[in-house]
């Protein structure tokens, strides 16, 4: 079931009014993402005010998913004497099905699969799986369908979509929909619904119009079996056919490996939790036993013109079986994206409780800058080649600059300006476009907007670290090299900025230059392709976009969003320890590196346990700023080494172009323990991507980008990490959008020129001839232009829904579906256990024969 955005308070709402002291706490299950975290944060606020108990788990990957269920989802179920419960899921389970990861399936004993247990799904990750969308219902819903009682009251249920008068409470899955599942999903909601309400036939993949007479035979007896039987026929048979269309229809949502270790999570679909596998005999107090046929009577046979009508319907099922099956298969084949952020979502929850304020804004803000720290768009992992607004402006569609606009308004509403302090609010750059360093009082907490330059830790580091480590900056002046470089310091020179002046900390530099530096980037940043550096100057037209959020502390800090989203994945990729390896010598480098050579991990469970040991330490600095600023060392650590490795792989020309993308591999040099890490490990594919897409500019096409595959050696348990990166389109191409709507409205007026001057010509015709030859002449007039017009119309349909058609697949990261296709065509062992599909871990040895297999794949849609 789902949850539309207009009623995504409603659940919480009555989960205010149902608990008690005696109730089970509500249990969180929390990926280990930047996102998730502000999310959970804004959730157990929330909470604590209403005085509910909760527990939260951190879930690093599936392992750790089916784990959380066995030891804490499964014991509240009402068969394993628990009284239910709520689970919130929050960046977890959208791609696969939560019942069978969780074990939450119904048996032959007990068709209740939930057992009470209420499953809240809240993922940015998309395509979704449409058994948690569309299925999932509770029992008593099921049974309103079933039961003809039932049928003047108005169903709570429609069509997987959960109405007003819903009561929560009940068990099942349900998901939060942020706008997709109404306006994208319909075409994959009518054939899923159409697939349940087909009755079982079988595929054997032979021609449906064949003249085979085994298959017309053996169709013939079972669909006269069915029609003798159809309006007594169990729901069982139909689950077993949904779950036979599901496993063909939806490969991808298979998780799968070849190794011998028990690191597969590959659940197939269950039968359909929550609808009762009773026949309409058996409610009426008859058994399936009474329908037999006694031993003496004899059976009908059917006739020729039977026989021809039961292939004629057999023919028409298949096709409509095949034909919505194509629909599935195209919506899981687009390949992953990301949709709106769920910090985003649980700050419109908190808006619809009127529980807004200042601490769950600045989450939200942080949760939305830190996707594209990330790569994460509306394309999935990956580089965005069209960002040349400036700031942030175009990163995630349309869809992402609304939310940035709805936070930047929410921003101006909890943090109105002091009329009595116009003068100061000059000074400090409010409206003069400044980078703000400090807050206004001792006591000030606000947030503000600020023309963020897409430097990194600017604040914290000095201006010329900042651009040297910006991956902006270092893949449009190649900062990997020597005449890199170079153009750096030419730039600073032309900004009026000394080398000396620029390695001072960038909050002791001189006053003068910092109110100046804006300026002085939008006057010589573009003569070096740097266009997209810093937000434009703020207007009527466009208001302040591309501008970022700055909080202060008082005098403790000052930080952005982005510095704090930095921060907080240097936490959960790096750890307390990231800083003392790279302080300490080589003698005691090399020791470390022994010592983990000396330790057997193969499943990942050590490993595991000290990624959620990471995630205690960033959810507490969320809402401590002198540990964030401890941190910080963290955070500058993790991106020198990512600038060190990123160049040493471009200058010694270790990039492998193949047919499908660039590799690379990472297995030497005094970083490679950091990228054994998916999240640090990302951040340097993306950086490499953004270099080499500007390498390859007068090559490939505008907008592109280049695919890229970097695996990381993790020597410790012996596999690789490897992660897949899109090919970019993550950011809005408006100049695109506005030719294609100019083309748009040119064509509908000439047709509509057309269309008049027709109408003239069948005027004047009709009035000049006589009565009967004008009317021949104006049917055939009408006949000529009809099929014109109805030409044209075609033409522009065609052409607008292979537009849409393209637009929604374009550029998607399709990893995800080339990594499962060669688990199952290699004998590769693969590891396939993250949330993200585009991350897997490929045994050392078995390196080489995946990635060969993988070249042959496509990768981006």
């Amino acid at each position: 079931m789902y949850l539309p955005r207009d009623l995504i308070s409603h659940l919480y709402s009555h989960l205010i009014h149902s608990q008690h002291a005696q109730s089970p706490p509500v249990l969180l299950l929390v990926a280990l993402e930047p996102d998730a975290l502000c999310a959970c944060r804004i959730l157990t606020a929330l909470l604590k005010r209403d005085y509910i108990q909760h527990n939260i788990v951190p879930v690093s990957g599936y392992g750790d998913l089916a784990r959380a269920g066995e030891t804490q989802v499964q014991p509240m179920r009402t068969q394993n004497g628990g009284s239910g419960g709520t689970v919130i899921c929050l960046g977890v389970g959208g791609l696969v099905d939560l019942g069978a990861v969780l074990g939450l399936e119904a048996t032959e004993e007990d068709e209740d699969a939930t057992g009470g247990v209420e499953i809240w799904v809240i993922d940015a990750r998309r395509p979704w799986n449409l058994g948690n969308v569309f299925g999932g219902k509770p029992p008593e819903t099921a049974l309103g369908e079933v039961n003809g009682n039932a049928r003047n009251r108005a169903p709570d249920v429609s069509l997987g979509q959960i109405q007003r008068h819903y009561k929560p409470g009940r068990g099942g899955i349900i998901v939060y929909d942020d706008g997709d599942i109404n306006e994208e999903l319909s075409a994959e909601k009518e054939a899923y619904f159409q697939l349940d309400q087909l009755p079982p036939i079988d595929d054997d993949g032979r021609d449906s119009d064949g003249s085979d007479t085994d298959s017309e035979s053996d169709g013939g007896v079972a669909l006269s079996g069915e029609r003798s039987n159809k309006k007594r026929k169990s729901s069982s048979d139909a689950e077993d056919n949904e779950e036979s269309v599901d496993e063909d229809v939806r490969p991808r949502q298979r998780r799968r490996s070849n190794s011998d270790e028990s690191i597969s999570i590959t659940p197939t679909r269950p039968p359909r939790r929550g609808l009762l596998s009773t026949s309409n005999d058996d409610i009426n107090g008859r058994t399936s036993s009474s329908r037999s046929p006694s031993p003496t009577s004899q059976p009908i046979l059917p006739t020729h013109d039977d026989q021809k009508a039961t292939r004629r319907n057999r023919r028409r099922l298949l096709r409509l079986k095949r034909k919505y099956e194509a629909v599935l298969h195209s919506y899981y084949s687009l390949g992953a994206s990301y949709s709106e952020p769920i910090s985003s979502l649980l700050y419109s929850l908190a808006g619809e409780i009127g529980r807004e304020d200042n601490n769950f804004l600045w989450h939200a803000i942080v949760g939305v800058s830190s996707l594209e720290l990330y790569g994460r768009s509306m394309t999935g992992v990956g580089i965005s080649t069209t960002l040349d607004a400036g700031g942030s402006a175009g990163w995630g569609g349309e869809r992402g600059e609304r939310i940035r606009q709805v936070l930047r308004d929410e921003v101006r509403r909890l943090n109105p300006p002091d009329p009595t302090d116009a003068r100061g609010e000059v000074a400090r750059g409010e409206t003069s476009g400044v980078i703000p360093t400090t807050a206004r009082s001792p006591t000030d907490t606000s947030i503000r907007l600020s023309p963020e330059p897409r430097f990194l830790l600017i604040r914290h580091w000095s201006l010329y670290d900042s651009m040297l480590h910006s991956p902006y900056l270092a893949s449009r002046l190649h900062l990997w090299s020597d005449t890199g470089r170079k153009r750096l310091h030419k730039l600073l020179a032309k900004m009026g900025v000394s080398l000396v002046q620029s390695r001072q900390s960038y909050t002791h530099m001189d006053m003068d230059l910092k109110k100046g530096l804006r300026q002085r980037l939008l006057k010589y940043a573009p003569m070096y392709g740097l266009n997209g550096l810093v937000p434009p100057p703020a207007s009527a037209g466009r208001g302040r976009e591309g501008w970022g959020f700055v909080r202060s502390w008082g005098f403790k800090a000052c930080l952005s969003a982005t510095d704090v989203g930095v921060i907080v994945g240097a936490i959960l990729e790096v750890g307390k320890a990231g800083t003392l390896l790279s302080s300490a010598g080589n003698n005691r480098w090399d020791g470390r590196r022994t010592e983990k050579k000396d330790l057997v991990d193969e499943d990942g469970k050590i490993e595991g346990e000290e990624y959620v040991e990471r995630f205690w330490n960033a959810y507490d600095a969320l809402e401590n700023v002198e540990a964030l600023k401890h941190s910080l060392p963290h955070a500058q650590h993790l991106h020198r080494a990512i600038l060190r490795t990123g160049s040493a792989l471009l200058a010694k020309r270790q990039i492998r172009h193949l047919k499908a993308f660039r590799m690379a591999v990472v297995k030497d040099g005094p970083d490679v323990l950091l990228f054994t890490h998916p999240g640090a490990l990302t951040k340097l594919a993306l950086w490499l991507g953004e270099a080499i897409a500007e390498q390859e500019k007068e090559t490939a096409k505008a907008g592109k980008g280049t695919p890229l595959v970097l695996a990381g050696l993790n020597d410790a348990r012996g596999v690789y990490v490897v992660v897949g990166t899109g090919g970019g389109g993550g950011g809005v191409d408006w100049e695109g959008r506005r030719e294609r709507a100019e083309r748009r409205a040119l064509k509908a007026a000439l047709n509509a020129d057309k269309a008049a001057l027709r109408a003239q010509k069948r005027h004047a015709k009709a009035e000049r001839a006589a009565a009967d030859a004008a009317d021949d002449a104006d049917d055939a007039a009408e006949e000529e232009s009809d099929d014109e017009s109805s030409e044209e119309d075609g033409d522009d349909e065609d052409e607008e829904a292979e537009e849409r058609e393209q637009e929604r697949g374009y550029g998607k990261n399709r990893f995800g579906n080339a990594f499962q296709a060669v688990v199952d065509e290699t004998n590769a062992r693969v590891r396939i256990d993250s949330f993200e599909h585009c991350v897997v871990e490929v045994r050392k040895e078995d390196l080489s024969a995946f990635l060969e297999s993988l070249s042959m794949k496509a990768v981006v849609g």
